[in-house]
């Protein structure tokens, strides 16, 4: 009973936050922004991220120069499409520990392809022995070598299983 109260009570708050601050496509103010230039994440291993991201998943590099921030460090970038970057920083001799999923830190990070694409990659990932689990038929869930949580997804960029959320 209290389960299903505590459940009522967050899609009150939710309606409420959605009454408040969601308008209509028709009406909201554009962005102020162009898209996202690139995230970036840690490697541990530069070759074995290319060869992660490069050759299982055909995100190509586009870039490997140093990192103007930590002398010896490198700086790589793949094409994720659309214009949008992943980039990477390895730090040598920094101990920068295990990737962890902790509050305020990144989740997973999804990654629109293309159906007949993402069928392929899905058989990539299996011919190579990542663990990944699919979900909805459009989504497969997987860790990079370093542990960051990836999503391929074969909806649409700006629909989410069905919905348009943008």
């Amino acid at each position: 009973m209290t389960e299903q109260r505590d459940l009522t009570a967050l899609e009150a708050e939710r309606a409420r936050i959605r009454t408040a601050y969601l308008r209509p496509a028709g009406e909201r103010a554009p962005s102020s922004a162009r898209g996202l230039h690139h995230t970036a994440l840690i490697s541990s291993d530069v070759e074995r991220t290319v060869r992660f991201y490069q050759d299982v998943l055909e995100f190509p590099l586009t870039e490997l120069i140093e990192n103007r921030d930590y002398e010896g460090s490198s700086h790589f970038f793949f094409d994720i499409g659309n214009g949008n970057l992943l980039a990477f920083f390895d730090f040598p001799g920094l101990d920068v520990g295990p990737y962890a999923e902790v509050l305020g830190g990144l989740h997973h990070m999804a990654i629109s392809v293309d159906p007949a694409k993402w069928e392929h990659l899905v058989g990539k990932l299996e011919a190579a022995g990542v663990e990944h689990e699919v979900h909805s038929g459009v989504s497969v869930y997987f860790r990079d070598p370093d542990g960051a949580r990836i999503e391929l997804i074969a909806d649409p960029l700006g629909e989410m299983y069905g919905t348009q959320v943008l």
